[in-house]
Parts: C-alpha cells; sequence; structure tokens
C-alpha cells in the first residue's frame, strides 16, 4: 500500500502558496508513471507541481524523499521566483533526511503522523 506524507515543513511552507493536498497527489501519480524533473540521488526527486495560472514553469519545485514504491514525502518547496535551486549542502541533509524517513517502521510512521511530524495525504486513493 502506497503511503504519502508531507513533513511538518513542508506543511508550513505549502500554507503560503496556491498548492493542495489533491495537487499533491496528483504529483505521486505522475511520478509512479515516471515523470519526475530530476532524480538528485539518494531518494530525493524534483517535480515541478503547477500552480493556479502559472503553470508548471512558474509554479512550486517540490523535493520528495521516496523509495519510488511504497513510501513519498515531500520534505521541501520553493517557488521559481524565490530561487533557483536548493545548496549542495542543502541537498547532502536532505539527502540524510530522506534516508532517515525511508528507514522508519509502520508503527514509526504511525507514531509519527499522530505527533504531527507527518501529515499523510492520498489516503485510500489507489495508484
Amino acid at each position: 500500500m502506497r503511503r504519502v506524507f508531507k513533513t511538518r515543513y513542508f506543511y508550513r511552507w505549502m500554507r503560503k502558496t496556491e498548492l493542495t493536498d489533491q495537487s499533491l497527489c496528483d504529483a505521486i501519480v505522475e511520478m509512479e508513471r515516471g515523470l519526475i524533473d530530476a532524480d538528485l540521488g539518494g531518494g530525493v526527486i524534483k517535480k515541478r507541481i503547477a500552480m493556479a495560472g502559472r503553470g508548471k514553469s512558474g509554479g512550486a519545485r517540490t523535493l520528495i524523499a521516496t523509495n519510488r514504491g511504497d513510501r513519498w514525502f515531500f520534505v521541501y518547496g520553493f517557488a521559481k521566483n524565490d530561487r533557483a535551486n536548493i545548496s549542495t549542502k542543502e541537498l547532502e541533509a536532505l539527502r540524510l533526511y530522506a534516508a532517515d524517513l525511508l528507514r522508519l517502521s509502520v508503527a514509526q510512521l504511525d507514531a509519527q503522523a499522530i505527533g504531527e511530524q507527518l501529515q499523510e495525504i492520498c489516503v485510500g486513493e489507489r495508484p
């Protein structure tokens, strides 16, 4: 069963944008079909997501920690007009974070969701 989460940090950033949980879930479906923008290594991928009136090219850039199977975590986001990309140091930190997230057991994932460190989305949706 596929599980999709957004981190507390991502959720806080997302509240300032026009992104919705549905747009994130739609992006997961696209990525499951192989439509990603960049594989940054270490379980981190980059995906552009359209925002109303701006399309994908002017929309949000999201970084997702994933095993490309049953675990997807939206961990970082930024608007193209805010910055071009992340630094090498930030990418290294995200790769370490991705490894930690992907190592969590089902019980640990559930505990993180209850503790509000992670928010599960796309619940009940089929790929």
